[in-house]
């Protein structure tokens, strides 16, 4: 597994967990850089961080391209992934939408149902088609 492979599921471990305490997205980032049990990275720092800000804009762009999925309805691990990957598409430029692609449906594939791949794939590949339709 590649260093920003571990980086990025650093993150959804964060942003899952804190989901699953009740707690807004991050919440548990500041605990986990204290412990650095498993080590936080910059870029999961990033990440996460990134998420958290953008939520807004993040979330509404999902449920754009979720053909009828509410947020609520989507595995909370592919909730978030897909938060992730939508967030280096939108804001991290030193990484091709490509690579944010394939991670997340790559880590979708390890760690969540087995539908989940084709739908992580599916919402992120809508939303570069749109993106590739107004640059």
């Amino acid at each position: 597994m590649g260093a920003r492979t571990k980086y990025r599921k650093r993150a959804l471990d964060v942003l899952f967990e804190s989901e699953l305490q009740g707690m807004t997205l991050g919440g548990t980032l500041a605990r986990r850089r204290e412990s650095n049990d498993p080590p936080i990275s910059e870029y999961t720092v990033t990440l996460v961080e990134g998420v958290t800000e953008h939520q807004g804009s993040i979330d509404s762009l999902l449920l754009e391209h979720a053909n009828g999925w509410t947020l609520e309805r989507m595995p909370g691990v592919d909730r978030n992934l897909l938060r992730i990957a939508a967030f280096e598409i939108q804001h991290a430029d030193d990484v091709p939408d490509a690579v944010a692609v394939s991670e997340a449906v790559a880590l979708a594939r390890e760690l969540s149902t087995d539908d989940s791949p084709g739908f992580v794939n599916g919402v992120l590949g809508r939303i570069l088609k749109v993106r590739a339709q107004t640059v």
